[in-house]
């Protein structure tokens, strides 16, 4: 419950800039004592800056973020998506999770169904879906300095090539309005491509912050993908004449 509250209020700092303490409880409907708890906790951990009578969220432009940063950043749109996404597995699925924060979240959503066996190159995924008592597989390979949170290189696209998955679930930073999807991690960019090559369904899990924007690095283009996981209607999101794959929400 803990954890759930903090990441309930960064969400709701993140949306707005600035909150208040006031603001905060009546909305999330938690007494204006433990706001205050959490909102230390947080600035401790360089997500928030305290002011007077409130929060405003800390400017990540000029750094990279961590995985704990962005697993606060629009968490509760990124666990609807989560849910969602799980209409696309069945039972006994080989499934794929690159190590962005929502394929973390879908492993939240997996000890329901039955002999389905995940891959990931997701630190944190992978602790996740041990906890969940999910038969997982780590793709190995070096850890990406720039996140502390996935594996990367030769090791893990070879672990990859020895697969064939149901289905891959990935996310990026970006999306531009003609449909080409970026991302700010270049290093795991041949990992993710591996794991469309080797799989039937390939999925783009996208909250509505990452729409119209750019990133450095270039992944694919949308009509690359089979479906789209939106928290919002995504339709008007792209210029007249993009063809869209099958939308869930």
């Amino acid at each position: 419950m803990s954890e759930h509250q903090e990441k309930e209020i960064m969400s709701y700092i993140q949306e707005r800039q600035f909150a208040t303490v006031s603001q905060i409880a009546s909305d999330l409907y938690v007494s204006p004592s433990t706001v205050r708890r959490k909102l230390a906790k947080l600035q401790r951990s360089g997500f928030i800056t305290r002011t007077r009578g409130g929060a405003k969220i800390n400017d990540s432009s000029n750094l990279l973020p961590s995985f704990s940063f962005r697993t606060h950043q629009n968490s509760l749109e990124k666990k609807k998506i989560a849910m969602s996404a799980t209409q696309l597995i069945k039972n006994g699925d080989v499934i794929f999770l690159d190590g962005s924060t929502s394929a973390f979240f879908i492993a939240e959503y997996l000890s329901g169904f039955k002999d389905i066996k995940v891959i990931t190159n997701g630190l944190d995924t992978l602790s996740l879906l041990a906890k969940n008592g999910i038969d997982a597989y780590s793709t190995g390979g070096w850890l990406l300095k720039s996140s502390n949170s996935a594996l990367v290189g030769e090791h893990a696209i070879n672990m990859i090539n020895r697969f064939h998955a149901d289905v891959t679930f990935f996310s990026a930073a970006s999306v531009t309005n003609d449909g080409r999807i970026y991302d700010i991690f270049e290093e795991e960019n041949p990992v993710r491509l591996a794991m469309f090559k080797n799989s039937s369904k390939i999925v783009f899990l996208s909250d509505s912050t990452k729409y119209g924007k750019v990133s450095p690095y270039y992944i694919c283009d949308i009509s690359n993908v089979d479906y789209i996981v939106s928290d919002i209607d995504i339709s008007k999101k792209f210029n007249s004449g993009i063809k869209l794959p099958e939308i869930v929400y």
